[in-house]
Protein backbone atom coordinates (compact mmCIF):
# COMPACT_ATOMS: atom_id res chain seq x y z
CA UNK A 1 0.00 0.00 0.00
CA UNK A 2 1.32 3.11 -0.92
CA UNK A 3 2.11 5.87 2.04
CA UNK A 4 -0.55 8.81 2.58
CA UNK A 5 1.78 11.35 2.21
CA UNK A 6 3.45 9.46 -1.22
CA UNK A 7 -0.30 9.29 -2.44
CA UNK A 8 -0.68 12.59 -2.37
CA UNK A 9 2.59 13.54 -3.69
CA UNK A 10 2.26 11.58 -6.62
CA UNK A 11 -1.47 12.94 -7.31
CA UNK A 12 -0.24 16.40 -7.17
CA UNK A 13 2.20 15.76 -9.61
CA UNK A 14 -0.37 13.96 -11.79
CA UNK A 15 -2.62 17.18 -11.84
CA UNK A 16 0.38 19.37 -12.47
CA UNK A 17 1.56 17.19 -15.45
CA UNK A 18 -1.96 17.81 -17.07
CA UNK A 19 -2.72 20.99 -19.25
CA UNK A 20 -4.41 23.22 -17.94
CA UNK A 21 -7.32 23.62 -20.74
CA UNK A 22 -7.75 19.42 -20.07
CA UNK A 23 -8.46 20.74 -16.81
CA UNK A 24 -10.67 23.55 -18.01
CA UNK A 25 -12.21 21.69 -20.28
CA UNK A 26 -13.69 19.21 -17.33
CA UNK A 27 -15.26 21.83 -15.79
CA UNK A 28 -16.86 23.58 -18.63
CA UNK A 29 -18.13 19.82 -19.28
CA UNK A 30 -20.04 20.20 -16.45
CA UNK A 31 -21.00 23.77 -17.26
CA UNK A 32 -22.96 22.93 -20.99
CA UNK A 33 -25.63 21.69 -18.69
CA UNK A 34 -26.78 24.62 -17.72
CA UNK A 35 -26.60 26.61 -21.19
CA UNK A 36 -29.80 29.50 -20.82
CA UNK A 37 -31.05 32.01 -22.60
CA UNK A 38 -32.43 35.39 -21.86
CA UNK A 39 -35.47 36.17 -23.30
CA UNK A 40 -34.74 38.87 -25.02
CA UNK A 41 -32.64 37.05 -27.24
CA UNK A 42 -36.57 36.15 -29.01
CA UNK A 43 -39.30 38.71 -27.81
CA UNK A 44 -42.07 37.96 -30.30
CA UNK A 45 -41.69 33.90 -30.40
CA UNK A 46 -42.26 34.35 -26.63
CA UNK A 47 -45.15 36.41 -26.21
CA UNK A 48 -46.90 34.85 -29.00
CA UNK A 49 -46.41 30.83 -27.71
CA UNK A 50 -45.03 30.88 -24.39
CA UNK A 51 -45.26 27.51 -24.23
CA UNK A 52 -44.56 26.38 -27.77
CA UNK A 53 -41.05 28.69 -27.40
CA UNK A 54 -40.35 27.08 -24.30
CA UNK A 55 -40.91 23.24 -26.01
CA UNK A 56 -38.25 24.61 -28.84
CA UNK A 57 -35.81 26.16 -26.09
CA UNK A 58 -35.91 22.34 -24.54
CA UNK A 59 -35.47 20.35 -27.88
CA UNK A 60 -32.52 22.33 -28.78
CA UNK A 61 -30.68 21.65 -25.54
CA UNK A 62 -31.08 25.08 -23.50
CA UNK A 63 -31.88 24.11 -19.71
CA UNK A 64 -32.09 27.93 -18.08
CA UNK A 65 -34.58 30.67 -18.60
CA UNK A 66 -33.94 34.31 -17.74
CA UNK A 67 -37.70 36.48 -18.25
CA UNK A 68 -37.77 39.95 -18.73
CA UNK A 69 -40.43 42.36 -17.80
CA UNK A 70 -42.64 44.04 -17.23
CA UNK A 71 -44.41 41.56 -15.35
CA UNK A 72 -48.38 42.32 -14.27
CA UNK A 73 -47.10 42.95 -10.83
CA UNK A 74 -44.51 45.91 -12.65
CA UNK A 75 -44.90 49.30 -11.35
CA UNK A 76 -47.60 51.00 -13.59
CA UNK A 77 -44.97 53.36 -14.37
CA UNK A 78 -43.16 50.44 -15.85
CA UNK A 79 -46.24 49.25 -17.70
CA UNK A 80 -47.01 52.66 -19.07
CA UNK A 81 -43.35 53.32 -20.82
CA UNK A 82 -42.62 50.14 -21.95
CA UNK A 83 -46.17 50.27 -23.79
CA UNK A 84 -44.65 52.01 -26.95
CA UNK A 85 -41.45 50.36 -27.16
CA UNK A 86 -43.64 46.71 -26.97
CA UNK A 87 -45.87 47.78 -29.49
CA UNK A 88 -42.48 48.86 -31.67
CA UNK A 89 -41.32 45.49 -31.17
CA UNK A 90 -44.16 43.30 -31.80
CA UNK A 91 -44.29 42.12 -27.75
CA UNK A 92 -47.83 41.32 -27.88
CA UNK A 93 -48.64 41.44 -23.76
CA UNK A 94 -46.52 41.55 -20.57
CA UNK A 95 -44.45 38.78 -19.24
CA UNK A 96 -45.94 35.89 -18.58
CA UNK A 97 -48.15 36.35 -21.45
CA UNK A 98 -51.23 35.41 -19.89
CA UNK A 99 -49.96 32.87 -18.23
CA UNK A 100 -50.22 33.02 -14.16
CA UNK A 101 -46.48 32.00 -12.24
CA UNK A 102 -47.94 28.67 -11.39
CA UNK A 103 -48.47 28.12 -15.20
CA UNK A 104 -45.04 28.99 -16.11
CA UNK A 105 -43.62 26.75 -13.14
CA UNK A 106 -45.07 23.56 -14.51
CA UNK A 107 -44.28 24.50 -17.64
CA UNK A 108 -40.93 24.95 -17.02
CA UNK A 109 -40.84 21.58 -14.63
CA UNK A 110 -42.68 19.88 -18.30
CA UNK A 111 -40.11 20.50 -20.34
CA UNK A 112 -37.15 20.07 -17.91
CA UNK A 113 -36.24 24.25 -18.15
CA UNK A 114 -35.94 26.40 -14.54
CA UNK A 115 -35.50 29.94 -14.43
CA UNK A 116 -32.41 30.47 -12.09
CA UNK A 117 -33.28 34.24 -12.15
CA UNK A 118 -35.32 37.22 -13.84
CA UNK A 119 -34.55 40.64 -14.56
CA UNK A 120 -36.87 43.30 -13.14
CA UNK A 121 -36.52 47.11 -13.40
CA UNK A 122 -35.71 49.37 -10.35
CA UNK A 123 -39.20 51.40 -10.40
CA UNK A 124 -40.41 48.19 -9.61
CA UNK A 125 -38.23 47.28 -7.14
CA UNK A 126 -38.70 50.78 -5.37
CA UNK A 127 -42.64 51.05 -5.46
CA UNK A 128 -44.07 47.41 -5.91
CA UNK A 129 -41.27 45.26 -4.21
CA UNK A 130 -43.57 42.66 -2.10
CA UNK A 131 -45.52 41.80 -4.85
CA UNK A 132 -43.02 41.29 -7.31
CA UNK A 133 -41.08 39.07 -4.86
CA UNK A 134 -44.20 37.02 -3.76
CA UNK A 135 -44.24 36.26 -7.29
CA UNK A 136 -41.15 35.79 -7.87
CA UNK A 137 -40.12 33.47 -5.17
CA UNK A 138 -43.19 31.26 -6.26
CA UNK A 139 -41.85 30.97 -9.47
CA UNK A 140 -38.57 29.28 -7.74
CA UNK A 141 -35.91 31.73 -9.13
CA UNK A 142 -33.12 33.24 -7.31
CA UNK A 143 -31.23 36.02 -8.79
CA UNK A 144 -33.43 39.32 -9.61
CA UNK A 145 -31.49 41.65 -12.17
CA UNK A 146 -31.85 45.17 -12.48
CA UNK A 147 -31.37 45.11 -16.42
CA UNK A 148 -30.19 49.14 -17.29
CA UNK A 149 -30.70 52.31 -14.91
CA UNK A 150 -32.08 55.49 -17.37
CA UNK A 151 -29.30 58.19 -17.44
CA UNK A 152 -30.48 59.82 -19.99
CA UNK A 153 -33.85 60.80 -17.52
CA UNK A 154 -32.27 63.35 -15.82
CA UNK A 155 -30.42 66.87 -17.14
CA UNK A 156 -28.14 66.39 -14.06
CA UNK A 157 -24.70 64.56 -14.76
CA UNK A 158 -23.96 61.46 -12.87
CA UNK A 159 -21.40 61.04 -10.49
CA UNK A 160 -19.57 58.62 -8.96
CA UNK A 161 -21.59 60.20 -5.83
CA UNK A 162 -24.65 58.63 -7.60
CA UNK A 163 -23.34 55.38 -7.65
CA UNK A 164 -22.03 55.65 -4.20
CA UNK A 165 -25.80 56.33 -3.71
CA UNK A 166 -27.12 53.20 -5.52
CA UNK A 167 -24.98 50.90 -4.14
CA UNK A 168 -26.56 51.53 -0.38
CA UNK A 169 -30.20 51.44 -2.42
CA UNK A 170 -28.54 48.00 -3.97
CA UNK A 171 -27.60 46.71 -0.34
CA UNK A 172 -30.83 48.24 1.01
CA UNK A 173 -33.26 46.10 -1.64
CA UNK A 174 -30.81 43.48 -1.19
CA UNK A 175 -31.56 42.55 2.66
CA UNK A 176 -35.52 43.00 1.98
CA UNK A 177 -35.01 40.23 -1.25
CA UNK A 178 -33.31 37.86 1.17
CA UNK A 179 -36.44 37.88 3.10
CA UNK A 180 -37.77 36.16 0.28
CA UNK A 181 -34.69 33.84 -1.04
CA UNK A 182 -33.66 36.10 -3.41
CA UNK A 183 -30.85 37.94 -4.49
CA UNK A 184 -30.21 41.48 -5.98
CA UNK A 185 -28.36 41.62 -8.93
CA UNK A 186 -27.05 44.31 -11.30
CA UNK A 187 -26.49 43.61 -14.74
CA UNK A 188 -24.13 46.02 -16.27
CA UNK A 189 -24.52 48.12 -19.39
CA UNK A 190 -21.43 49.56 -20.32
CA UNK A 191 -21.94 52.98 -18.87
CA UNK A 192 -20.41 52.03 -15.78
CA UNK A 193 -16.74 52.69 -17.07
CA UNK A 194 -16.07 56.51 -17.40
CA UNK A 195 -13.40 57.87 -14.84
CA UNK A 196 -13.55 60.47 -12.06
CA UNK A 197 -10.67 60.63 -10.01
CA UNK A 198 -9.16 57.67 -11.20
CA UNK A 199 -12.55 55.50 -10.10
CA UNK A 200 -15.19 54.13 -12.58
CA UNK A 201 -18.68 53.64 -11.57
CA UNK A 202 -18.62 49.76 -11.74
CA UNK A 203 -15.84 50.06 -9.11
CA UNK A 204 -17.68 52.33 -6.81
CA UNK A 205 -20.69 49.63 -7.15
CA UNK A 206 -18.65 46.50 -6.54
CA UNK A 207 -16.46 48.13 -3.72
CA UNK A 208 -19.91 49.73 -1.92
CA UNK A 209 -22.09 47.03 -2.45
CA UNK A 210 -22.56 44.04 0.23
CA UNK A 211 -21.36 40.37 -1.69
CA UNK A 212 -23.90 38.82 0.96
CA UNK A 213 -26.70 40.87 -0.85
CA UNK A 214 -25.68 41.98 -4.35
CA UNK A 215 -23.97 39.91 -7.14
CA UNK A 216 -23.79 41.25 -10.09
CA UNK A 217 -24.49 39.74 -14.18
CA UNK A 218 -21.77 40.70 -16.52
CA UNK A 219 -22.56 40.85 -20.05
CA UNK A 220 -19.65 40.87 -22.27
CA UNK A 221 -20.65 43.03 -25.11
CA UNK A 222 -21.98 45.98 -23.17
CA UNK A 223 -19.11 46.28 -20.56
CA UNK A 224 -16.23 46.00 -24.12
CA UNK A 225 -18.45 48.65 -25.43
CA UNK A 226 -17.67 50.77 -22.49
CA UNK A 227 -13.62 50.17 -22.71
CA UNK A 228 -13.35 47.12 -20.12
CA UNK A 229 -12.25 43.79 -20.08
CA UNK A 230 -14.53 41.42 -18.78
CA UNK A 231 -12.08 38.41 -17.91
CA UNK A 232 -9.86 41.36 -16.36
CA UNK A 233 -12.96 42.63 -14.30
CA UNK A 234 -13.89 38.97 -13.40
CA UNK A 235 -9.98 38.67 -12.33
CA UNK A 236 -10.34 41.39 -10.07
CA UNK A 237 -13.39 40.42 -8.56
CA UNK A 238 -13.71 36.90 -7.90
CA UNK A 239 -17.20 35.17 -6.94
CA UNK A 240 -19.08 38.86 -7.66
CA UNK A 241 -20.20 37.87 -11.40
CA UNK A 242 -22.49 35.54 -11.14
CA UNK A 243 -24.29 35.23 -14.20
CA UNK A 244 -22.97 35.80 -17.90
CA UNK A 245 -24.64 37.25 -21.00
CA UNK A 246 -22.82 35.93 -23.93
CA UNK A 247 -23.19 37.21 -27.56
CA UNK A 248 -20.50 38.09 -30.22
CA UNK A 249 -19.75 41.20 -32.44
CA UNK A 250 -18.84 40.77 -35.93
CA UNK A 251 -16.24 44.06 -35.29
CA UNK A 252 -14.49 45.81 -32.95
CA UNK A 253 -16.97 48.16 -30.67
CA UNK A 254 -16.97 50.74 -28.37
CA UNK A 255 -19.69 53.65 -27.20
CA UNK A 256 -19.18 56.54 -29.40
CA UNK A 257 -19.62 58.59 -25.66
CA UNK A 258 -20.02 57.37 -22.14
CA UNK A 259 -22.67 54.91 -23.16
CA UNK A 260 -25.33 56.73 -20.99
CA UNK A 261 -27.89 57.23 -24.40
CA UNK A 262 -30.19 55.16 -25.87
CA UNK A 263 -28.87 56.13 -29.23
CA UNK A 264 -25.38 54.79 -28.24
CA UNK A 265 -26.96 51.66 -27.54
CA UNK A 266 -28.89 51.37 -30.70
CA UNK A 267 -25.73 52.30 -33.01
CA UNK A 268 -24.13 48.97 -31.51
CA UNK A 269 -27.22 46.44 -32.10
CA UNK A 270 -26.18 46.12 -35.90
CA UNK A 271 -22.88 44.53 -34.49
CA UNK A 272 -24.24 41.80 -32.16
CA UNK A 273 -23.93 38.43 -33.67
CA UNK A 274 -24.21 35.13 -32.88
CA UNK A 275 -21.38 33.38 -30.17
CA UNK A 276 -18.69 32.30 -32.22
CA UNK A 277 -19.07 34.32 -35.22
CA UNK A 278 -17.19 37.42 -34.01
CA UNK A 279 -14.55 38.94 -32.69
CA UNK A 280 -14.89 38.17 -29.05
CA UNK A 281 -12.81 35.49 -27.50
CA UNK A 282 -15.57 33.85 -25.98
CA UNK A 283 -13.73 30.72 -24.69
CA UNK A 284 -11.49 32.46 -22.78
CA UNK A 285 -14.46 34.76 -21.19
CA UNK A 286 -15.97 31.81 -20.24
CA UNK A 287 -12.85 29.97 -18.96
CA UNK A 288 -12.26 33.15 -16.76
CA UNK A 289 -15.87 32.94 -15.46
CA UNK A 290 -15.91 29.93 -14.41
CA UNK A 291 -12.32 30.06 -12.63
CA UNK A 292 -14.06 33.28 -11.30
CA UNK A 293 -17.47 31.58 -9.82
CA UNK A 294 -19.72 32.35 -12.33
CA UNK A 295 -23.30 29.99 -12.01
CA UNK A 296 -25.28 30.71 -15.05
CA UNK A 297 -24.32 31.67 -18.59
CA UNK A 298 -27.11 33.36 -20.90
CA UNK A 299 -27.41 33.42 -24.51
CA UNK A 300 -28.67 37.08 -25.11
CA UNK A 301 -28.28 38.36 -28.57
CA UNK A 302 -31.12 40.87 -28.37
CA UNK A 303 -33.47 41.08 -30.76
CA UNK A 304 -31.68 38.71 -33.08
CA UNK A 305 -32.95 39.21 -36.32
CA UNK A 306 -33.25 35.14 -37.02
CA UNK A 307 -34.76 33.70 -33.74
CA UNK A 308 -34.26 29.80 -34.75
CA UNK A 309 -30.95 29.96 -36.50
CA UNK A 310 -29.65 32.16 -33.41
CA UNK A 311 -30.82 29.91 -30.97
CA UNK A 312 -29.52 26.15 -32.57
CA UNK A 313 -26.40 27.98 -34.22
CA UNK A 314 -25.61 29.65 -30.58
CA UNK A 315 -26.56 26.32 -28.48
CA UNK A 316 -23.93 24.14 -30.91
CA UNK A 317 -20.90 26.76 -29.80
CA UNK A 318 -21.89 26.28 -26.44
CA UNK A 319 -21.32 22.48 -26.81
CA UNK A 320 -18.34 22.88 -28.06
CA UNK A 321 -17.26 25.15 -25.41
Amino acid sequence: MIPRRRFIQLAGTTLAALPVSGILAQTLTEQKKHWGIQLFTIPQMVSKDLKGTLKTLSEIGYKEIEFFGPYDFSATETIDRWKPISAQLGIEANAFYGHSVSDVKAMLKDFGLSTPSVHLDLITMRKNLKPAMEALSKLGTRYVAIPALNLSNTDERWTLDHFRKLAEEFNQIGKKMADYGLTFVYHNHGYEHWTENGQTPMEVLLKNTDPKHVVFELDIFWMTAGGASPIEFMKSNPGRFKLLHIKDASEPIRFSGDGSTPDQWMTLFPKMADPGTGVFDIKGIIAQAVKSGAEHFYLERDLTPTPIETLKNSFEYFKGV
